[in-house]
């Protein structure tokens, strides 16, 4: 496909930019209502397994779709994940209860993880590496301006229309989308030679589900030395080593082992785990600060995270043509690194909304600068052969990364919080066994950091209590407050040292010349050879 014209590529980046954005804005738009339609379907018990079921199916899908990509074609796969998409949009929308919801999600996640996959690798089959910067940097854009746009939309449709609305308004984009890539985006062979790798996929499915429930479950579900979240961890351990067995005598992996002793393959890899660790760790938590500590209301709240979008889609957007104007990519990532931690530390000790903004802008100009060079690095150290599978890779490295990121700083946050709830509650005085049963429970509410986040709650809660009792609810929640934020300077401390330990890593990523065509240089005899790093001017 790098083969067509100009104008014909154009057209079918439209087309795979508007499935891109489709599945993104969908996302998006239902964030800031989830809390509330989990309420209407009374299903506050499950809330976790509609963001779990979700994230499992989509890692699942993008990692499997990478290799089958490489052998039969990006085009069914973008086909196949925009319909899977559409209808799990759809049906979300008709849920009458929590179980549909979850089991609609997951066939959302489905449709995701395939077009996100066949979406960056379908790039790499347009361009060649020096080309792809330019538009690595126009796909962060299309993420951005959704963010910007989904959660702000998402409130207000949530606040003047039925919530089933969120799920189908932007359907016919979706239609929209699977048109131009149904007539545009041209059909590639079939390999024959290759099979489809099924035990390796299985075995990697079973491995990926066991971790991932684990971490989401770990500190939160249940304890992490409990039973159940050793047995899921020895789980993975165990399928992992099933499935590297499997892959050394399968003839065509899902995930082949040899990628990984490409040193920029691994290197960019354990770099997006960790930097997604650091990131998505930590920046859960600015809802927790803004609402919890600063008593911002949510319709407000989504307004202090608009400067890192719109700061990451210029910068993403200007950094894209100048990699791919000067063919260099690791100057950028060591502009870039500092800066997203610089962002972190600014947001380890805001102490207001606005201290709050600056470190969203400045924290989206390091993504911005630094973020898009990771799948490229990727890209153009393997085949064209091996780009499906490639992408997929690092796309599942920054799943899994964020994902343990989550669970680990989620346990220093509880914590954290409750080594500093019981300090603050010690120095105002409370003697909660002076009360009765009740007076004890209704107080004890008030402990919960969740409370902070549901303001008229908290005030019908506080209301309720005996005129003598209120000052010392009040009392209560301002300590809740100062020991939520003592804790979430912990947490995101944590998360910078997460991040300084991925930018680190970045002085040993090797750099080489970006291709200007998809073919790999060749020896005499025709084998594969690795590029050697040229001088940095």
């Amino acid at each position: 496909m790098e083969d067509l014209s100009p104008k014909r590529k154009l057209t079918i980046m439209i087309a795979i930019l508007a499935a891109m954005f489709f599945a993104a804005i969908n996302q998006t738009i239902v964030s800031t209502a989830m809390p509330r339609i989990i309420a209407v379907l009374e299903g506050v018990d499950y809330y976790t397994w509609v963001i779990t079921i979700y994230m499992l199916t989509s890692t699942i899908a993008t990692v499997l779709v990478g290799k089958l990509s490489d052998i039969y074609g990006r085009k069914p796969f973008l086909l196949g994940g925009i319909l899977f998409f559409l209808i799990g949009a759809f049906l979300c929308g008709f849920s009458q209860n929590i179980l549909q919801l979850i089991m609609f999600r997951g066939i959302q996640g489905i449709g995701a993880g395939v077009i996100m996959s066949s979406a960056f690798t379908a790039v790499g089959d347009l361009f060649a590496p020096r080309e792809r910067g330019k538009w690595s940097g126009i796909m962060m854009s299309a993420f951005g301006f959704s963010s910007i746009l989904g959660p702000t939309l998402g409130g207000w449709l949530v606040d003047h229309m039925d919530w089933h609305w969120l799920f189908w308004i932007f359907l016919p984009l979706g239609v929209v989308a699977f048109a131009l890539i149904l007539v545009l985006f041209p059909k590639t062979a079939r390999r024959e030679s290759e099979t489809i790798d099924w035990f390796g996929s299985l075995f990697l499915s079973l491995a990926i589900i066991a971790l991932l429930l684990g971490f989401s479950w770990a500190g939160t579900r249940y304890d992490w030395d409990s039973p159940p979240i050793i047995g899921l961890f020895a789980a993975a351990a165990f399928f992992t080593v099933i499935f590297v067995w499997v892959e050394k005598n399968a003839g065509s992996p899902v995930l082949p082992l040899y990628l990984f002793r490409n040193d920029i393959v691994t290197i960019s890899n354990v770099i997006g785990f960790l930097m997604n660790a650091g990131m998505m760790g930590a920046l859960i938590y600015i809802s927790f600060f803004v609402q919890g500590v600063e008593g911002i209301a949510p319709t407000y709240a989504g307004y202090v995270t608009i400067p890192m979008s719109l700061s990451m889609v210029i910068m993403s957007t200007v950094i894209g043509r100048y990699i791919t104007k000067t063919g260099k990519y690791k100057r950028y990532v060591l502009i870039g690194m500092p800066i997203m931690i610089i962002g972190m530390l600014m947001m380890a000790f805001m102490d207001n909304v606005w201290t709050a903004v600056a470190a969203m802008l400045v924290f989206g100009v390091g993504l911005g600068v630094g973020m898009p060079v990771f799948s490229l690095t990727v890209q153009n150290a393997v085949s064209p052969a091996d780009l499906g599978v490639a992408t997929a890779s690092s796309q599942l490295f920054r799943n899994i990364g964020g994902t343990i990121g989550i669970a680990v700083l989620g346990t220093v946050m509880s914590t954290s919080l409750k080594a500093n709830l019981k300090e603050k509650m010690a120095q105002g005085g409370q003697a909660p066994a002076q009360f009765d049963e009740a007076t004890r429970e209704q107080l004890a509410s008030l402990t919960d950091p969740n409370m902070l986040l549901d303001q008229p709650k908290l005030k019908e809660t506080i209301a309720s209590l005996p005129a003598d009792l209120q000052p010392i609810a009040n009392r209560i929640v301002e300590a809740l407050r100062e020991a939520l934020a003592s804790s979430l300077t912990v947490v995101f401390l944590w998360g910078t040292a997460i991040v300084a330990a991925a930018a680190l890593l970045t002085f040993f990523l090797r750099e080489i010349p970006l291709r200007t065509s998809n073919r790999m240089p060749k020896e005499a005899d025709g084998a594969r050879v690795v590029q050697q790093p040229e001088p940095v001017r």
